[in-house]
């Protein structure tokens, strides 16, 4: 018997149907004698429908958040009518779905009589999405004839006080999965858990930030010492590539966590890469598998890195990005100028998603997403303007109409060779490089090519990585788990 945490994402939890998938899954699972604790997402288009209830409440719009509420309410009657025959049942969960929506109405109705909706109330309102999508599936399954018990997050997942994405305080985090959930399946019952969602210490909401829900279903096999964590989504797993650029997209049967975090990173959407850190050091393997195609093994990610003789397994690439580039002859050998520019960026708002510097020192370059691209280049040309008056610097030139194309593979790692192959095929069919960088994991290598490039660059690329997944199926090179 295993003990295995499932989490099921929006598009798993989107409809009736999917719904009723879900149980259907967790049904073979239990059947099959595993012990399962199952996180699950609120229903898809639920969030952004809550986030714009705020944003309408703290313009005094009543209308707008009050449609919305009704519409939220009608998706959720909905799953209700569909799957729940029984009339004692329908009616209970009918009237907890409405018990919470008019907890969010009375907040929206706050907001808006404050006229602001802050960070810390923000979490509150977006807080229902899972609170009402756990308490519908539990009822479900339920009827269903599973013996489940709706649990809410927040009353085990300790954080801090950083609303819209706060970080665990593990200790207490730890100490209350042990007292309060491992007691429910050590007692045969199926806990079904609110993803997203945490509270302080004092009990106040608060939200886990982007990939909340693969984080905190990551939090909970952890501490659960669950033997496998599993992410149901809408995909059969990780891609070699973007099947949207390249038709031959095909699914990995094993990465590290290693390569996933760089996928994630640089633009593949399975997963967040703050998802692996609680299971990590458990070395406990993540499957990605599809709700809709449960026939379908999946990708499993763990620690242990397998290498393949055609290195690269998979290409990904991030659209809508500008580069930025200092340069002038007084940057030699003067220290701080890449430390000043780096902080005016972060004091603009933005990520660095990539570095490259030239050995001369006279010039570097860097990306960030396109909206923020010209509020950087002011603030970086405002820290270095003296530099620039003195004509040390010249002015911040912004390139826009580019992408980042990324290669991974663990095996690139100690193995001569890969980075002129890569360059090599790309000189072949004529596209131009216009930076690079590999980081010090060797992990991935970086580098940036025109936007119209971008659809030969990794159709030609993705080439060497379906080799890799032929050849590991051919050498017989399963997942190490």
């Amino acid at each position: 018997m295993a003990r295995l945490t499932m989490k099921f994402g929006g598009t798993s939890v989107g409809s009736p149907e999917a719904i009723a998938q879900v149980a259907e899954i967790v049904k073979d699972h239990l059947a099959g004698g595993h012990q399962l604790a199952v996180v699950v997402s609120a229903m898809s288009g639920v969030t952004d429908a809550l986030l714009e209830s705020a944003s309408a409440a703290a313009e005094g719009e009543k209308k707008t958040y009050a449609a919305i509420n009704a519409s939220i309410a009608e998706k959720h009657h909905g799953v209700i009518d569909a799957l729940i025959a029984s009339p004692p049942g329908r009616d209970a969960i009918r009237a907890e779905v409405d018990e919470l929506l008019r907890g969010h109405l009375e907040l929206c109705e706050a907001v808006s009589i404050l006229g602001e909706a802050t960070p810390r109330i923000s979490d509150a309102l977006v807080s229902y999405g899972e609170r009402l999508s756990s308490r519908v599936i539990a009822a479900v399954m339920a009827a269903e004839g599973l013996l489940v018990k709706q649990v809410d997050s927040n009353d085990f997942i300790v954080t801090d006080n950083v609303f819209q994405n706060a970080d665990p305080l593990w200790d207490e985090t730890e100490a209350r999965i042990a007292n309060g959930l491992l007691p429910i399946l050590s007692n045969g019952v199926t806990p079904i858990i609110t993803g997203f969602i945490g509270a302080t210490p004092d009990g106040t909401l608060t939200t886990l930030g982007r990939g909340g829900s693969d984080f905190s279903a990551a939090i909970i096999a952890a501490y659960l010492n669950s033997d496998e964590l599993i992410i149901w989504t809408d995909v059969d797993g990780v891609m070699t590539a973007d099947p949207r650029l390249d038709a031959r997209a095909r699914v990995l049967p094993y990465v590290s966590y290693q390569e996933i975090g760089e996928l994630a990173f640089y633009g593949a959407k399975v997963l967040h890469p703050k998802t692996v850190q609680p299971i990590i050091a458990r070395d406990i393997p993540l499957r990605v598998r599809n709700t809709f195609n449960p026939a379908h093994a999946g990708t499993v990610v763990g620690s242990r890195a397998q290498a393949s003789e055609t290195v690269i397994k998979a290409v990904t690439g991030i659209r809508d990005v500008s580069m930025l580039t200092v340069s002038g002859p007084g940057m030699l050998g003067v220290p701080g100028i890449a430390g000043r520019t780096f902080l005016a960026t972060a004091n603009a708002g933005a990520s660095i998603l990539m570095i490259s510097q030239a050995s001369s020192e006279q010039s570097f370059c860097f990306t960030v997403v396109d909206p923020l691209a010209q509020d950087v280049k002011a603030a970086v040309e405002s820290e270095l303007r003296r530099e620039i008056q003195h004509n040390d610097i010249n002015s911040v030139e912004v390139l826009s109409e580019i992408v980042i194309i990324t290669v991974v593979g663990a095996g690139m790692r100690g193995t001569p060779g890969v980075a002129g192959r890569v360059f090599s095929l790309l000189g072949e069919h004529r596209i131009n490089v216009l930076a690079i960088a590999q980081g010090s994991s060797e992990c991935s290598i970086s580098f940036i090519v025109a936007e119209n490039d971008l659809e030969r660059a990794v159709g030609e690329l993705h080439t060497l990585a379906l080799e890799t997944v032929e050849n590991d199926r051919v050498n017989g090179l399963a997942s190490p788990y």
